[in-house]
């Protein structure tokens, strides 16, 4: 008889977990394994709620598994440590994004770039290396191998901050990685949501000249006196968007909704580069004859390896780097749910789960 999530482990835990399709989320007491010779443990204080626990929670890639368990955007306090573990200690302040392990042994985990080993296994509903499920931060602890395990910066903010994990890697991989951190670059964000907010900010930390894309005019305000973005461009303005073509060295591309690549082409220099961070529940059309005639690159990025997190991490807290966030309780979470479907938040809820999270 297979034992229950209550009953795998021996460490008792208590979150909040959808059952099924709806997404509906409630509460769920289940178990977390015992602290391994390279575990740490740890006591979740916050964690964000990203698009990709919207999909997951409706089983909108086809994936789920139920009951389910999300958040990758976790930062808690070392609880307990393995005998063997030296990254940190009882006490530190540590953050856990979207990967608990990977097969240490491949091509892409050699050179820290576990985000993208073919054994990858994510923070939740995924299954560990024992075959059971994995439970993300929606709880009130978590129990990781060190190497997964980010050091979390001194007087960084641990609320504000929990996004990074996801929304701040997932934009400062490619920034990096495509040679769009040079000063005096020229650099486009498309979408001024959880991720597109965060780009401006690295791209600006880099010393480029950012332009935000919006099909939105009444983001433009925002976009320039609080995110601090040099430039403002209505994508569905043809004048505007004629005026600036072939400007931009490159453009982060957030969106996760079907929209036209061709004039976002249009933006770019010869040689420049467009990386695609969202995902649509449709393929893109993609033209050719632009990427042909000005030798053109389209491609994308997912997250980060466990070393770039952790530069990314402490560039962020050198630089003064934070998400704009919306501080929730646990039990708000299905409203937060509902308004992250219309877009409906400036521009990352986190939840307080220490202070919220109450055992039944």
């Amino acid at each position: 008889m297979a034992k229950t999530p209550e009953t795998e482990h021996p460490v008792k835990a208590f979150g909040w977990a959808a059952r099924d399709p709806s997404g509906i989320l409630s509460p769920f007491k289940f178990s977390r394994r015992a602290t391994g010779e390279h575990d740490v443990q740890l006591k979740v204080l916050y964690c964000g709620i990203c698009h990709t626990d919207l999909h997951l929670l409706k089983n909108e890639w086809g994936v789920s598994v139920y009951p389910l368990v999300p958040g990758h955007e976790i930062v808690g306090v070392v609880t307990e440590v393995g005998s063997k573990v030296k990254k940190v200690k009882v006490g530190d302040n540590v953050g856990v994004g979207c990967l608990v392990g990977s097969c240490r042994q491949c091509d892409q985990c050699a050179n820290d770039l576990e985000n993208y080993c073919p054994k990858q296994i994510l923070t939740y509903n995924m299954p560990y290396f024992d075959g059971t499920i994995t439970y993300g931060g929606y709880s009130n602890n978590l129990v990781a191998d060190e190497h997964f395990i980010i050091r979390w910066p001194e007087n960084f903010p641990l609320d504000a901050g929990a996004p990074l994990l996801c929304a701040g890697i997932t934009t400062y991989s490619p920034l990096r990685y495509f040679g769009l951190d040079k000063p005096g670059l020229r650099v486009g964000v498309v979408g001024l949501g959880g991720l597109g907010h965060v780009a401006v900010k690295f791209a600006k930390a880099f010393g480029t000249r950012v332009t935000a894309i919006s099909t939105s005019l009444s983001k433009k305000q925002e976009a320039l006196e609080r995110l601090g973005a040099d430039e403002f461009l209505v994508s569905k303005d043809e004048e505007q968007m004629k005026a600036a073509a072939s400007t931009l060295d490159g453009i982060i591309d957030s969106v996760s909704a079907p929209h036209p690549l061709l004039p976002l082409l249009s933006l770019l220099k010869p040689h420049g580069k467009l990386i695609l961070l969202g995902v649509p529940d449709k393929p893109h059309e993609l033209p050719v004859f632009p990427l042909i005639s000005g030798r053109k690159l389209v491609s994308g990025s997912g997250i980060g390896g466990l070393k770039e997190t952790q530069e990314m991490i402490d560039f962020a807290a050198k630089n003064n780097i934070l998400p704009e966030v919306e501080i929730i309780p646990i039990d708000y979470v299905n409203t937060a749910i509902e308004r992250l479907v219309k877009s409906d938040v400036k521009y990352r809820f986190v939840i307080d789960v220490a202070k919220t999270l109450k055992p039944e």
